[in-house]
């Protein structure tokens, strides 16, 4: 089935007598059960007819055999940490989201886990920076904000070697334009909160895989933890996954009008998109992804410019997070990463960062052009 149609074609409840055309949302805690039958669901913690049927539509959109909605992204990565062990070593990318830098670092240690930060476009320092107990490689490509891209099929190779798995975070593309899986990834995470929802209405995670063995440890830690998605946030991360096509062809049309005004003009100094010519990872993201994705950052080399830029935008809304129907605009040294210390960050304070909406193209750039007018005058 072709993947448009994939969207909205699913049984939207097995086995319900009604025949709804549209999943019903079961706001239920608990489901009666028959002693000594064969429950499927008996309570929500555990299972939720309204999470399984997203679940497995995430699934089949990247490719795997297996999904888990959790409450949060970082409860989704929460959840692939703790498949690991006392002891063992994380290699992780150098150019990640805030939260995630914060989990590893602040984190970790209490268990028993190392990890180290490394430029993960360049295998020779993977090389110099694996362990005989290095058991994950954790990557963003594109990485946030950044946009780095990392070989997925090279570093698969290279953590299947050393006993370890691959884990992509394919949250900044979505498996509409990227599948990790196929390309020899072990796990997939997600912050659903981001494109799959694509409502700004939703918090929700989720981890995708296709071995066996990982799939029963998942379900165990998404049960014994108690940090699945509930009902009604798995009901609107289902509805909205039925628009994800129609909102990112549109976002990525309009975010590659946005770059071109973004490059002829005078304040901005570097713009950061795999969509340019001369971005280090262009090839490479061409032969991973089918689209460039809908997130631009760019500089101006004047963080007085970029705050005030920021402060005046109207229909960029100003706040963290992307993916959504509506643009935004931020500034993640002071927002998304401001987690991280100064002097450990890769990136400049002037930094902004855009997620384009599905909003008229000329109106995002009017905009863009009112608040630089307004902040150099």
């Amino acid at each position: 089935m072709n993947r448009w149609t994939q969207l909205v074609h699913f049984d939207p409840n097995p086995g319900d007598p009604h025949s709804p055309n549209t999943t019903p949302l079961y706001q239920t805690s608990t489901f009666a059960q028959t002693l000594g039958g064969d429950n499927q669901y008996d309570y929500t913690r555990s299972g939720n007819p309204t999470r399984t049927i997203v679940e497995q539509q995430i699934a089949k959109l990247e490719e795997g055999k297996a999904a888990f909605a959790f409450s949060s992204g970082m409860a989704a990565l929460n959840a692939v940490i703790g498949l690991l062990h006392t002891g063992d070593h994380i290699i992780a990318g150098d150019d990640l989201y805030g939260g995630t830098h914060r989990l590893l670092t602040k984190r970790l240690a209490q268990r028993g886990l190392h990890v180290s930060f490394v430029d993960t476009t360049n295998l020779s320092a993977i090389a110099q920076a694996l362990k005989p107990e290095t058991r994950l490689i954790l990557i963003e490509t594109p990485s946030n904000p950044l946009q780095k891209i990392s070989s997925i099929k090279a570093l698969a190779d290279v953590a299947h070697s050393n006993d370890a798995l691959l884990a992509v975070d394919n949250t900044f593309l979505s498996p509409w334009i990227q599948q990790p899986l196929l390309l020899g990834a072990d796990i997939v995470i997600h912050s659903g909160t981001k494109h799959l929802s694509g409502h700004g209405d939703v918090t929700a995670g989720v981890v995708i895989v296709n071995n066996a063995d990982l799939i029963a440890q998942c379900a165990f830690i998404q049960n014994a933890e108690g940090s699945a998605l509930a009902p009604f946030e798995s009901w609107l991360l289902l509805r909205g996954l039925k628009t994800l096509g129609l909102r990112i062809e549109k976002q990525q049309r309009t975010t590659a009008q946005i770059i071109s005004y973004l490059q002829n003009h005078s304040h901005v100094k570097k713009i950061y998109s795999p969509a340019l010519a001369d971005h280090p990872g262009a090839a490479l993201h061409a032969k991973q992804a089918k689209g460039n994705g809908t997130l631009i950052s760019f500089t101006t080399d004047n963080l007085a410019l970029s705050k005030q830029l920021i402060n005046k935008t109207q229909l960029f809304v100003t706040s963290v997070s992307f993916g959504s129907l509506s643009s935004l605009i931020s500034l993640p040294g002071d927002m998304s990463h401001a987690s991280i210390k100064s002097e450990e960050r890769n990136f400049n304070a002037d930094l902004v960062r855009l997620s384009i909406g599905i909003e008229d193209p000329q109106d995002l750039i009017n905009d863009l052009e009112q608040a630089f007018y307004c902040s150099t005058i």
